[in-house]
């Protein structure tokens, strides 16, 4: 039986809206668990969370059954709440 192996790696990079500092050290670490939450959920975990005050960085391994765009659609919108 044949068998496709992938392995998708994405850098994404976002910023608070008009790159204002808004992440806190306060509220960082919960927001990089909740980021990472959203990225499980679909199907797409977050290798690494990281970022300043006002950007974040993600590594995730992007799930072979979930478009690129439907998965950024996803994290911005549940983010952004």
């Amino acid at each position: 039986m044949a068998q496709t192996l992938t392995r998708i790696l994405l850098h994404i990079v976002f910023s608070t809206k008009e790159r204002h500092n808004l992440i806190t050290s306060a509220v960082e670490p919960e927001l990089h668990a909740y980021l990472g939450g959203i990225c499980r959920n679909a199907d797409s975990p977050a290798l690494t969370v990281g970022g300043t005050e006002n950007h974040v960085h993600l590594l995730i391994s992007l799930s072979k059954n979930m478009a690129l765009s439907e998965f950024m659609m996803t994290l911005k919108k549940d983010s952004s709440k």
